[in-house]
C-alpha cells in the first residue's frame, strides 16, 4: 500500500497583484526580492517571435515578497503607476520602518507624506508601523486628534513622535 503525502501541495494564491512595467520588470523584481526577506522569483516567461515584445526578452515574472505573490509584466509605456494603488508594508518597529523607507526610496525614489513613498520604478508604498493603527483606533477624539496632526506633518513615520502625540 502506497503512503499518502501528509503535506498538501501549496495552494496557488487566489488573488495576485499584477504590476505593469514599461520594460524594466526584471530589474524591478530583482530589486524587490533583494529588499524583502523570504522572497523569490517563481517563474519567468519570455516573449516569442509571436509576442508583442522583442523575442527572448522578459514578458512576465511571477514572484513572492514575504509569502505574497505578484506578477510583473513588461507591457510597454502605455500605462503608469499612480498613487491610487499602493502596497502597504506593516512594520513592528522603528528599525523596520527605517529599513523599508530607506531601501524603497534609494536611487531615485520619492518621499511622500504620512508614510507614503514612490520607489524608483514609480510604484507607491505605505510604510506603516503597527502602533499607528492602535493609536488611531482610540475612541477618545481628544487622543486621536494629536496623533493625526503629528502624522500629517511627517514623511517617514516616527513611532516615538506618534506615541508622544497620543500621550499629550
Amino acid at each position: 500500500m502506497a503512503a499518502t503525502n501528509p503535506i498538501p501541495e501549496p495552494r496557488k494564491q487566489k488573488i495576485t497583484t499584477f504590476l505593469w512595467f514599461d520594460n524594466n520588470a526584471e530589474e524591478a523584481v530583482n530589486f524587490y526580492v533583494s529588499v524583502f526577506k523570504n522572497s523569490r522569483i517563481l517563474e519567468t516567461t519570455r516573449y516569442t517571435s509571436a509576442g508583442s515584445g522583442p523575442e527572448g526578452t522578459v514578458m512576465t515574472i511571477a514572484f513572492e515578497l514575504d509569502g505574497q505573490q505578484f506578477t510583473a509584466l513588461n507591457g510597454g509605456p502605455q500605462f503608469k503607476f499612480t498613487e491610487a494603488i499602493s502596497l502597504v508594508v506593516n512594520c513592528q518597529s522603528q528599525e523596520e520602518v527605517d529599513y523599508f523607507w530607506n531601501k524603497l526610496t534609494e536611487d531615485g525614489g520619492e518621499q511622500g507624506r504620512c508614510g507614503w513613498l514612490k520607489d524608483k520604478y514609480g510604484l507607491s508604498w505605505q510604510i506603516v508601523p503597527d502602533v499607528l493603527m492602535k493609536l488611531l483606533k482610540e475612541t477618545d477624539d481628544s487622543k486621536v486628534a494629536p496623533v493625526v496632526k503629528a502624522l500629517m506633518q511627517m514623511k517617514k513615520l516616527d513611532i516615538k513622535k506618534l506615541e508622544e502625540a497620543a500621550a499629550g
